[in-house]
């Protein structure tokens, strides 16, 4: 069951709108621990003095801000609370903008707002966002930070996405890199080659097709090595940089699409894993070794990492060692 990690109102003009926020976005990733690797123990990380060498207790350890001399301002709890901002529980409409008008740079991290015992006003206000098409510009305080954030109505939902302020975005320009690409000049012809190439990628954006195949073999080497699987590891090749015809390049990839949308006119199913170019690893079976995974261990195995697992690109396949 998830849980709120914030409640308060909405608060536009004259109204409130009580409202709890829950996060809309689980990362996923493969987390591992350092060990040991002779006692394949956990290994225990220490706050230890860059002078002495010696541990620090944690009740002796403060806050230090490094200047450009490398000497250090120390500021304490008390001095940083007196400037935390003001803990209101209300998230306050600034504004209303069209969404076109952002820049998804600016969006960071996602959340949902569901109504706290009053469905109505959130109804209401959900219902005029999405006939009036606009976006709403609000802040709010969470946990001591300040927060700048747009909410907008989806499929009956309001969804807030907290935002990056403007000096938090780098400028372009500064990368000596992007101005090199930017003083380029293109010729009519390759400029219309690319864009038959970019329509004849065109389709209806589908998340649901797209994977993390990366962390699905992960979860495959894990489960396999936790199985008694032996795992050869594959010889890693350097890529060698590649001069091409641009031209020819662009022409063979407008024929390869055309091509694969006659095969598949639905969409293009092998779209998620087409750029999926990790080596193989070759996983042979133990002979005659049970797995070394505890009851325990087999007993928190989720359905998802089992199935995620079978969803794997046969990266590794399983081959029986003659006897």
């Amino acid at each position: 069951m998830a849980r709120p990690v914030w409640s308060g109102a909405i608060s536009f003009g004259l109204v409130q709108i009580p409202v709890k926020l829950y996060p809309a976005v689980s990362s996923k990733t493969v987390a591992f621990h350092q060990l040991d690797s002779k006692t394949k123990s956990r290994i225990k990380q220490l706050r230890v003095s860059a002078e002495t060498g010696e541990e620090v207790p944690y009740a002796q350890i403060v806050k230090g801000y490094e200047l450009s001399s490398g000497e250090y301002v120390e500021v304490t709890e008390e001095e940083l609370s007196g400037l935390d901002p003001k803990a209101a529980k209300t998230i306050d409409l600034d504004e209303f903008v069209d969404l076109v008008d952002i820049d998804p740079i600016f969006f960071d991290r996602a959340y949902y707002l569901a109504p706290d015992k009053a469905p109505k006003p959130y109804a209401l206000l959900v219902q005029a966002m999405e006939e009036s098409g606009k976006v709403g510009i609000a802040h709010f305080v969470m946990r001591t930070k300040q927060y700048l954030a747009a909410i907008r109505a989806h499929d009956g939902v309001l969804v807030l996405s907290t935002m990056v302020y403007a000096d938090e975005v780098n400028d372009p320009t500064q990368i000596a890199d992007i101005d090199d690409a930017i003083s380029v000049e293109v010729s009519d012809k390759e400029l219309t080659m690319a864009r038959q190439l970019v329509d004849s990628l065109s389709a209806e954006f589908d998340p649901a097709r797209f994977r993390d195949t990366y962390r699905e073999a992960v979860v495959g080497l894990i489960e396999a090595k936790a199985a008694g699987d032996e795992i050869i590891a594959p010889k890693v090749e350097e890529e060698q940089a590649v001069v091409v015809d641009l031209m020819a390049a662009l022409e063979a990839s407008v024929s390869a699409a055309k091509e694969a949308r006659k095969r598949h006119p639905t969409g293009r199913e092998e779209a998620a894993g087409s750029g999926d170019t990790e080596p193989t690893a070759e996983v042979k079976k133990a002979p005659a070794k049970k797995a070394t995974t505890s009851r325990s261990t087999r007993a928190k195995k989720s359905p998802a990492k089992k199935t995620a697992a079978k969803k794997a690109p046969a990266r590794a396949e399983r081959v029986k060692k003659s006897a």
